[in-house]
């Protein structure tokens, strides 16, 4: 039997993402549909194969759980539990890195 995870998605990550979602519409609606849609679909995918993105390289001392991966210039930070997923950060690949 496959294990899926439960994805949590953080307040914060919430509020980037919808903030994208909002920055993008002024333009078009179309695209920013699109990005939120494919950004939602990416987090879904990640309940079937969590490792499935390399480690983050701007977590200190990542011990392998703390992964991120990009779709539409946009980076996912998340980190795996035992049962469960949580997106951390969702941020524009232009704003400069944090490490934490």
């Amino acid at each position: 039997m496959v294990k899926k995870w439960k994805i949590i998605i953080d307040k914060e990550a919430s509020n980037a993402l919808r903030h994208a979602y909002t920055y993008i519409k002024e333009d078009s609606l179309q695209n920013a549909e699109k990005v939120r849609k494919e950004i939602l679909s990416s987090i879904k995918m990640l309940s079937k194969d969590p490792e499935r993105h390399a480690r983050d390289k701007y977590r200190i001392d990542n011990d392998g759980s703390y992964r991120a991966y990009e779709v539409y210039k946009y980076r996912i930070t998340y980190h795996v539990g035992v049962s469960e997923i949580r997106i951390i950060r969702i941020r524009h690949t232009k704003m400069n890195p944090i490490e934490y």
